[in-house]
């Protein structure tokens, strides 16, 4: 007779408590069935399918690495990076590099319009009674030398991003990738639908855009240089002791030039000493309300710098045109991600306290799988003490 422990007692694969990241990433895993299928441009299979490079990219941002080198590491030697985020087979630096920089950009940008479209039916409008209103603005990346394609200055290369941002939602909504150099204002019409209100800085003032915009059906609150010329049609009454000074009907820029065709509102208003003049087509709010949307369009400058400082969005892992397209796509991804989770759980815009107890959760749910591991080979250890393997004859 035998005993039952002579046979060699197997630890079952690790399994963690994945509840935190699950409920993170649901959102993508309701749209991929629905997306464009990534092929194999030849007989040979993908080493890395699009979930698997986009799980990775999401990681890599969620956890604030700075090089994908060091995420590959963790993707190998890390448990729960290496059960949950890492394709079954493991990755590679190789192929994960040929992913970034050959392919997937298409199902990225259709995963990042069905999300945004998500975001629109979870995340509440907070000023709904202004419109739809979309900030513009472009932000310069640091690129290497290398980067030939990111032309910028003689000896310094840097590739840009114009980006359109609802204010409403606090959420990014369109994207567009370029070379340093190349001018913002042509992206405006890109980026905005009709209807909707781009606010701007005055970096984006053109007075030709200014008639297009509006044939366009498409709105704007745009700064504009404290120089620019303008032809007074018709002056609106002010509320005293208001911010806005000033409220008129105008036509901007000289007749010689380019004065605009279709009037325009100006509205002025003053804030900390500042003097601000803003240029509109918005005839049916008040003028404080003008004011208001302006002073609107920081957000996107915060976006910008919390996006940079705790996603790490612009420390390179590509450097191809196309593969620093996929990283900052990848990153816009998830920032809405993100914005679904923190609207779900807490009711709350994105915010780095949210985002660490999200991490911290991740952290400690895969420390309780690893502690219920070691308690299975400790329990089996103590059953092979209590009964010693020896051989009965």
């Amino acid at each position: 007779m035998s005993s039952p422990f002579c046979k060699h007692v197997k630890k079952p694969p690790q399994k963690f408590n994945t509840r935190s990241f699950q409920d993170f990433f649901e959102p993508v895993q309701d749209i991929l069935p629905n997306l464009t299928p990534l092929n194999s441009r030849g007989n040979r299979a993908l080493q890395l399918n699009f979930e698997d490079h986009l799980k990775a990219l999401v990681y890599f941002h969620i956890e604030e690495y700075t090089s994908a080198r060091h995420l590959i590491q963790d993707l190998k030697e890390d448990d729960f990076a290496r059960s949950l985020i890492a394709p079954p087979e493991g990755i590679e630096k190789s192929s994960f590099s040929e992913a970034n920089n050959n392919r997937g950009r298409d199902q990225f940008i259709e995963l990042f319009q069905m999300l945004n479209a998500k975001s629109n039916k979870t995340i509440p409008k907070e000023y709904s009674e202004l419109g739809n209103l979309v900030a513009i603005d472009g932000s310069l990346i640091q690129a290497v030398l290398s980067m030939h394609w990111a032309d910028y200055r003689k000896d310094t290369n840097k590739a840009k991003i114009h980006l359109g941002f609802d204010i409403n939602r606090s959420i990014p909504n369109k994207l567009h990738l370029t070379d340093g150099k190349s001018n913002e204002r042509p992206f405006v019409s890109q980026i905005l639908e009709a209807g909707d209100t781009g606010v701007l800085d005055r970096g984006y003032q053109c007075h030709e855009n200014f008639d297009l915009w509006q044939e366009e059906e498409k709105h704007f609150v745009c700064r504009i240089k404290n120089n620019t010329k303008i032809t007074y049609i018709k002056n609106n009454d002010v509320i005293q002791n208001s911010i806005v000074f000033h409220d008129s009907i105008v036509l901007l820029g000289t007749t010689k030039k380019n004065q605009t065709k279709k009037p325009v509102r100006l509205v002025g208003y003053s804030i900390g000493g500042s003097n601000y003049w803003v240029a509109t087509d918005r005839l049916d709010l008040t003028a404080e309300q003008i004011a208001l949307i302006y002073k609107l369009r920081w957000d996107i400058e915060n976006f910008f710098a919390w996006w940079k400082r705790h996603m790490r969005v612009y420390h390179l892992i590509a450097r191809s045109e196309h593969g620093l397209f996929v990283q900052i796509m990848s990153g816009l991804i998830t920032y809405l991600l993100l914005s679904i989770y923190c609207q779900k759980k807490h009711g709350e815009k994105v915010s780095i306290k949210r985002v660490r107890e999200l991490r911290n959760r991740i952290k400690n749910e895969s420390r309780q799988s690893d502690e219920q591991g070691k308690y299975f080979e400790s329990e089996t250890n103590n059953k092979r003490e209590k009964h010693p393997l020896y051989a009965i004859t």
